[in-house]
């Protein structure tokens, strides 16, 4: 049977082929009759619609913009600052009935698998916590795929909607020290799968650019070497494991900083698993206010997730917006989980 296409639509009806296309693409253009007509007989010859690839090929557009995830695709539908900052987004294009490609960056071997990268038909891309020499960055500039960046840029003329993570860690770093906290330690998350064996990293080690500036910020207002540690990718399991390796040992900190929520939320249960009284024993602080802090009592820096997420899915959509870098306000929020050391 021969490909049936919109001209083979118009010759059947007798009408043209605009006509056809209006009746897909600007039904106001159309009576209702003529369009119910037009879509009964698409109906009956088995034509389902126009080209969307080929639409995109004579508009110069793909009406779809991409969201690079530093972690699992699940990571988009099980973590509450994911969800809030997606659903903000989606609020937002869905408006302008463009559509959100989801872009995890996964290993092939050792190595990124960028194929997601170079494939994707997308009008404009946002990261979410990559340096701009990431290999994905590099591929996405190459391509000419404009994009929005969730940290700060040094180039002027880049575009983003960041807050200031490196100023939040001084806040976290201040509060524990104005508490007299000495021994702190960090947990924070990395691609490996949740809830895996604790290990202790180097500054160096940190894959995000966020996280860096947050570990930056705590350094420079605790002046003192920080045990930095991570049990793979931000989940509860991963920091109960880091928070479960921390508190047995004998030299155990009087303060742990998660540099998610997530995290934090893992560590308090790893104490609670010990027995171990917060904020008595151990206090603890992450970062973000998720809907779960408040009841669970953390101290954390909130961020602006919603709002975050609805600034750039307008800078995504509108490559003529006026205000192209945006620094959103962060605020410390202390709760019942951190005390004086003892």
């Amino acid at each position: 049977m021969a490909r049936v296409t919109v001209k083979t639509l118009a010759d059947e009806l007798g009408i043209s082929v605009s006509t056809v296309s209006n009746a897909y693409n600007r039904p106001d253009q159309l009576s209702a009759r003529l369009r119910e007509r037009v879509l009964s007989k698409a109906d009956e010859l088995g034509y389902a619609g126009p080209d969307a690839a080929a639409r995109a090929l004579r508009s110069g557009r793909a009406e779809a913009v991409g969201v690079l995830l530093t972690e699992r695709l699940s990571y988009a539908f099980s973590d509450p600052y994911a969800i809030g900052f997606l659903t903000a987004l989606s609020e937002v294009v869905e408006q302008h009935h463009v559509s959100i490609v989801l872009m995890p960056l996964s290993l092939d071997g050792d190595d990124l698998d960028l194929t997601a990268v170079r494939r994707a038909n997308i009008d404009a891309l946002t990261t979410l916590g990559l340096a701009d020499n990431h290999p994905a960055i590099q591929v996405a500039k190459a391509r000419g795929v404009r994009l929005v960046y969730s940290d700060v840029g040094e180039d002027p003329e880049s575009t983003w909607v960041a807050i200031d993570d490196a100023g939040g860690g001084r806040q976290l770093g201040s509060h524990l020290r104005s508490l007299g906290h000495e021994n702190v330690a960090v947990v924070v998350d990395t691609n490996r799968p949740a809830g895996s064996e604790a290990r202790e990293l180097t500054d160096d080690q940190i894959g995000f650019v966020d996280y860096a500036s947050r570990f930056r910020g705590l350094r420079e207002t605790l002046n003192r070497r920080l045990r930095l540690v991570s049990a793979g990718h931000n989940a509860i399991a991963s920091g109960r494991s880091a928070g479960s390796w921390l508190l047995r040992r004998s030299d155990r900190p009087t303060a742990i900083v998660a540099l998610s929520d997530v995290l934090a939320l893992g560590v308090l249960d790893a104490a609670r698993d010990l027995g171990l009284d917060v904020p008595r024993d151990l206090s603890v602080c992450g970062f973000d206010d998720i809907p779960a802090a408040n009841p669970a009592g953390l101290t954390t820096v909130r961020q602006p997730i919603r709002d975050r997420g609805r600034r750039v899915a307008e800078l995504l959509i509108n490559p003529d917006a006026p205000d192209r870098q945006m620094l959103l306000p962060i605020e410390l929020i202390i709760r019942s989980s951190t005390g004086p050391a003892l």
